[in-house]
């Protein structure tokens, strides 16, 4: 299973903050059963540039993947790219997408978003050039006009919801019901450390199982590789 959204990379964020830290976060992962983690640390464009961001990104996983263990869960590379209106032409924007794929994990502001926001994430959708997919989408819906969320799927703009959406008893049945109505196409722990925003993300993957069957499930996963461009891995 694939967890879409973490910030299990040391020191380069406000996630792990160490490459012991990292190494614990990503060992209960594995217990959870995920053999995929999307490394997505924080990009905020207006601190620094797409360069520099990277370097850093890529530094610390050099230093991370050398204490990994064999069975420790795949890491591919990604970014959640603050967005600011205007990022489409953000140099070097490809450089931001999850590795070995067009998908661009995007977060958004926590407010109404703007004709111009709206306008401009369409249109980056039909460029055909990259995949959008919007982080923990489940923080935005109140904020959001009732059409705005299908009108952004009818453009392929993807979404994410993290984990505690479905742990959550208060908002499980909402999150089983946009799964089930295609508007969960990958779900993330969002995990930042081992205290307050631990990897929980095993308990929404067994309630999935549980509601909507093994089956389900499967093909869930299966999707989110080709998706993902990793449907190859076992």
């Amino acid at each position: 299973m694939i967890d879409f959204h973490s910030h299990i990379l040391p020191s380069v964020d406000d996630g792990s903050q160490s490459i012991e830290e990292s190494l614990e976060m990503l060992s209960k992962l594995s217990d959870q059963g995920i053999d995929i983690v999307v490394a997505t640390p924080h990009f905020i464009p207006s601190r620094e540039t797409v360069g520099e961001f990277v370097s850093r990104r890529n530094n610390s996983f050099d230093k991370l993947k050398t204490n990994l263990s064999a069975d420790s869960p795949r890491i591919l590379l990604g970014a959640e790219v603050s967005y600011y209106e205007g990022i489409s032409k953000l140099d070097n924007l490809p450089c931001l997408f999850v590795e070995n794929s067009r998908l661009l994990l995007l977060e958004m502001p926590m407010c109404k978003w703007s004709e111009t926001a709206i306008k401009e994430l369409m249109n980056l959708a039909c460029t055909n050039t990259v995949t959008i997919v919007l982080a923990h989408i489940e923080r935005y819906i109140s904020y959001q006009n009732k059409d705005t969320l299908a009108d952004l799927l009818g453009c392929g703009i993807l979404f994410q919801v993290n984990a505690s959406f479905f742990n959550e008893f208060r908002t499980r049945h909402k999150a089983l019901r946009m799964l089930r109505d295609g508007y969960v196409h990958f779900i993330g722990s969002d995990c930042h450390n081992l205290s307050h925003r631990p990897p929980l993300i095993g308990q929404a993957f067994d309630l999935i199982r549980k509601k909507s069957g093994d089956e389900f499930l499967q093909d869930y996963t299966e999707y989110q590789r080709a998706l993902m461009n990793v449907s190859d891995i076992g």
